[in-house]
């Protein structure tokens, strides 16, 4: 007697299964790894879920990706959550809870098997290798990708059982339905069927890798729908024909995105021209049996892979011979085993888009890429262990799947503790994997000691270390990325901005040119030469660069805030005030930017809106000493002293070191009489710049100390 787990029991378990091995993302941080382009420095993301930012999300090409229902998820998280990462990963977690569940019941609807779609969801849920997909908030569109594809296979199943044959005119007279049953028959499949086009549809709104979802269904069509077997007497070829020919639409949604992914990615730079066909194919082929050996054995993790530019022959050799032998033998034996073509040929076929064929990036793979492609494996692994554990070892005899019994043989008394043993040791790999996600520094300290010549981790990570003030310990790491690479541009330039915050702005000129000569239209080396040319007086060349950055992103708001210094500079005032403007439109909350408006105010007399401006930075970042001081200047300027003496006060506790606020704070006690307070302040700031001549002259026009 087979006793079924009941689906909402089962659904309930994956999920507390699934939330407590995952648990600690929620107290994760973001990573200098596409977050900031996918949220942490996207102020169109930033700024939520508006008519604006939609229109956005639905016509830009940013992070070379067409995907909007992907921003608006993020837009959503900041319109909700704002920029708390924590809870930006629980609705990234909670999409892959649903995944799983969702994956339970579609594949019970179709195969009537649940005990072992139960173990193959959790196996989804709880694989190492998924992570990545879930840990990540960039990688959003992983999870919302899959909650979409497997929305389609579940209205796909619901519209194929409404209307098993593909040719229902087959059926001989007596056995076909009444005129209204037919009817009603027909408008059913006909809502069914268009739900899995809109979810097919949305599904490639999140994540184009969908694109080869066509083949899956008809994968499904062949098991466990069987679909291809509804007309026994006839051939297997008009119906081929005829389920091909239903999943057009699907194909045609597939073609147009994959043709807005290939011109979005071509034009953002990032599909590589220089790696050869030949080495493309060679990756591609290894790749397929690494991501199966990191599937059955998930040691040494890492999130990027770099490419080797090129495989021995012997390897790609061999890896071929591996494919083609597993490849005919699924096919061998299809008829008796047809679960084992499905799930092969799904993992196959779901991994062409990304196996490198067309080289995206640096990677030679990636674990996010098997998010859906490994429940093909899965599939296999659970239907052949299942075979062999009910039926006896050996048995050659054609078996009913969808209704095999565990209880079939002795055997079936190891498949509980197996199940349990698999899904236990999935989930103890995943929770170790998933510390690595806690910030920068985990994440790429641990990429640098699981995998060689990780150029971009050791760049990150030194990325991470600056950020932190270890500015020597991240020049040492973005030193070791570039004798790996002497061509990576992202590091040369972080070594460039390390040297410039030294002060060593001719050594960073060097490094940012030599960005420029790998990558001549990467906008942030040209807005970081900019800022080193100008702090060497080269203003000209300075406002050169930051306008090749506002011709490409209009709306960089770091190259509207340095352009406008560098006008200001020049004096041209009335110029640099709209830069100011739109650095702070497009990055709302900018303290330094309305701090430079608000100085740019001042020197042009508008006080009135120059005090509201500082007012605005310092309510943005209260500890802006300079801030204080300008403010101070400005009640000086309106005689309101009082006030300005509170600011320069303020301004001293922050930065006890500022010869210009002694300076000043000596000019506003001598106004109140306050002399030999003045005079204090005016020694401090000449001890603090001895060459200082202002608080000299002041000091010579005070008169003598009298002598006690």
């Amino acid at each position: 007697m087979k006793v079924a787990p009941r689906p909402v029991f089962v659904s309930l378990l994956l999920a507390l299964l699934t939330f407590a091995v995952y648990l600690p993302v929620c107290r994760y941080d973001f990573v200098n790894y596409d977050d900031s382009d996918y949220v942490t420095a996207n102020s169109h993301v930033l700024g939520g879920l508006d008519w604006k930012g939609v229109s956005w999300a639905f016509t830009t090409g940013h992070a070379s990706n067409w995907h909007p229902l992907t921003w608006l998820s993020h837009m959503l998280d900041c319109q909700l959550f704002g920029q708390r990462p924590g809870s930006q990963h629980l609705v990234s977690l909670a999409f892959h809870i649903a995944n799983t569940v969702l994956l339970f019941l579609v594949l019970a609807q179709l195969t009537r098997a649940p005990a072992r779609c139960a173990i193959v969801a959790a196996l989804f849920a709880l694989h190492p290798l998924h992570v990545e997909s879930v840990a990540w908030i960039s990688e959003r569109k992983d999870v919302l990708s899959a909650f979409f594809f497997l929305l389609t296979l579940w209205a796909y199943g619901r519209y194929a059982t409404q209307f098993r044959s593909p040719d229902s005119r087959s059926a001989p007279v007596k056995d076909r339905p009444r005129t209204e049953e037919r009817a009603k028959q027909s408008l059913h499949s006909g809502i069914w069927y268009a739900l899995a086009m809109t979810f097919c549809t949305f599904g490639l709104m999140s994540k184009p890798m969908l694109v080869t979802l066509p083949f899956v269904l008809l994968l499904l069509d062949y098991w466990p729908l069987q679909r291809l077997q509804s007309n026994a007497e006839r051939s297997n070829l008009k119906p081929l024909a005829l389920l091909l020919r239903e999943k057009i639409p699907f194909f045609a949604l597939s073609l147009a995105s994959s043709l807005v992914t290939f011109i979005v990615q071509r034009k953002g730079g990032a599909v590589s021209t220089s790696i050869s066909i030949g080495a493309r194919a060679a990756n591609a082929l290894v790749s397929y049996m690494r991501y199966l050996g990191k599937t059955f054995w998930p040691a040494k993790l890492s999130v990027l892979y770099p490419h080797p530019g090129h495989w021995s022959t012997a390897q790609v050799l061999l890896c071929t011979a591996a494919l083609v032998l597993i490849s005919a033998a699924v096919i061998a034996l299809a008829r008796a085993r047809p679960w084992l073509a499905v799930g092969w040929f799904w993992f196959l076929g779901m991994m062409v888009p990304v196996i490198g064929l067309i080289q995206v990036g640096i990677q030679s793979m990636a674990d996010r890429y098997t998010y859906l492609p490994l429940i093909g494996i899965f599939i296999i692994v659970v239907w052949s262990i299942a075979e062999i554990l009910g039926a006896g070892l050996g048995q050659e005899k054609t078996l009913d799947v969808a209704s095999l019994s565990l209880t079939q043989s002795p055997f079936a008394l190891a498949a509980l503790p197996l199940g349990i043993l698999a899904i236990s040791a999935c989930a103890a790999l995943t929770r170790f994997q998933v510390q690595h996600w806690r910030n920068s520094e985990t994440l790429f300290r641990h990429a640098v000691q699981v995998t060689k010549n990780n150029y971009l981790a050791y760049n990150n990570l030194g990325f991470f270390l600056s950020s932190q003030g270890k500015i020597d310990e991240a020049m040492e790491n973005y030193r070791k990325s570039i004798e790996i690479e002497p061509n990576y541009e992202d590091a040369q330039n972080n070594l460039g901005y390390a040297l410039a915050s030294q002060k060593k702005y001719p050594e960073a000129i060097e490094h940012y040119n030599a960005a420029l000569r790998v990558k001549p239209n990467h906008i942030e080396v040209h807005n970081n030469l900019g800022n080193a040319l100008a702090e060497i007086g080269r203003t000209d060349e300075a406002i050169a660069h930051y306008l090749i950055v506002l011709k490409q992103k209009p709306d960089h708001a770091d190259a509207h805030n340095n352009l406008g210094i560098a006008l200001a500079m020049q004096g041209k005032l009335p110029e640099a005030v709209p830069h100011f403007q739109d650095a702070i439109r497009f990055k709302p909350g900018y303290a330094s930017a309305h701090g430079n408006l608000g100085n740019a105010f001042a020197a042009q007399h508008r006080f009135d809106e120059a005090i509201k401006e500082y007012e605005e930075c310092l309510r943005l970042k209260g500890d802006d000493a300079q801030a204080h001081n300008n403010l101070a200047n400005v009640l000086v300027e309106q005689g309101r002293v009082v006030e300005a003496i509170s600011h320069y006060t303020e301004a001293l506790r922050l930065n006890a070191d500022n010869p210009e606020a002694h300076y000043n704070l000596g000019l506003a006690l001598a106004r109140q009489g306050k002399q030999g307070e003045a005079r204090a302040h005016y020694n401090e700031a000449l001890r603090l710049r001895p060459d200082y001549a202002e608080p000299r002259r002041q000091l010579n026009s005070l008169p003598a100390e009298p002598n006690h």
